[in-house]
């Protein structure tokens, strides 16, 4: 029975790439749907994702580009999409993003597991467990962090997740869990920063008269929100709309870009391109 596969890779820039992956599906009765590819001038190296439907098991095809690897200096991966991701989702007490990704899982648009929700305040419990799923509360407090954090790897590492979502959890992660899970978190956050740090930004942006807010989703590194971007979304504003109505619309945003990114990672879209991201949409 033949399943379908994804393979993204990324190595220096040369000729014959396309030729030697194209050949080697080919050659064992691969069948190729989707494939994009993009070569980097500046940094001089080349990435590419295809799709493809194969009789083969996954181990079999690893092993097929393992052999072909050291010829190109590539780094890949392969996916099978049949299998869906694990995701564990970490919040604090603002519960739109995470009602949003709930909806998504349970209408089919997203497809992915979450398998468990994190959260320093207990707030958000009800919605949780309202689908049937384990929610951890796991308090912040002065000079424990560190075991928190060692909590929330112990979870991490329990629930086999994939991928750890920060919708909207509002602490800093240390160096060393973003080193760990290094590729692994995506966060989201309102655009203003850092032009509008600490509490109401919103406040703040209504009081500059902003004309344009939005949301940011990016991979998690130890310099605070300024990992690789994935998505963005923006919406226009005007003297009309109070702090209230600001923040409303944020909302909405946040969720948007944050499920755009969710998607595309764990449809394997998104290659890290140095302190960018390639990302190979539909």
């Amino acid at each position: 029975m033949a399943s379908e596969y994804v393979l993204t890779l990324s190595c220096p820039d040369r000729p014959g790439v396309v030729a030697a992956v194209s050949g080697l599906l080919a050659a064992r009765g691969c069948n190729i749907t989707e494939s994009q590819q993009y070569g980097d001038r500046v940094a001089d190296r080349f990435f590419m994702r295809v799709q493809f439907v194969s009789t083969l098991a996954a181990d079999d095809l690893r092993t097929s580009f393992a052999s072909l690897a050291p010829e190109f200096g590539m780094d890949f991966k392969l996916r099978d999409p049949a299998v869906r991701p694990r995701v564990l989702v970490m919040v604090s007490r603002l519960g739109h993003c995470l009602n949003d990704l709930l909806y998504r899982v349970r209408s089919g648009l997203l497809d992915i597991e979450i398998v468990a929700v994190v959260s320093n305040h207990p707030d958000l419990r009800p919605l949780t467990q309202s689908y049937g799923i384990d929610y951890h509360h796991l308090p912040v407090v002065p000079d424990a962090k560190a075991r928190q954090e060692a909590e929330v790897l112990t979870l991490v590492e329990h629930y086999q997740a994939d991928l750890v979502v920060l919708a909207r959890y509002m602490q800093v992660l240390s160096e060393d869990l973003c080193a760990k899970l290094a590729g692994r978190v995506i966060n989201i956050h309102h655009s203003f920063l850092p032009s509008f740090k600490g509490a109401k930004p919103y406040h703040q942006a209504f009081s500059r008269g902003v004309k344009l807010i939005g949301a940011t989703a990016h991979y998690v590194t130890p310099d605070l929100d300024e990992g690789p971007i994935i998505e963005q979304e923006v919406a226009r504003v005007n003297h009309t709309h109070s702090p209230d109505d600001l923040a409303a619309i944020g909302r909405d945003l946040e969720c948007q870009a944050l499920a755009r990114a969710v998607g595309w990672h764990i449809e394997q879209r998104i290659l890290l391109d140095g302190h960018k991201t390639i990302i190979f949409q539909r």
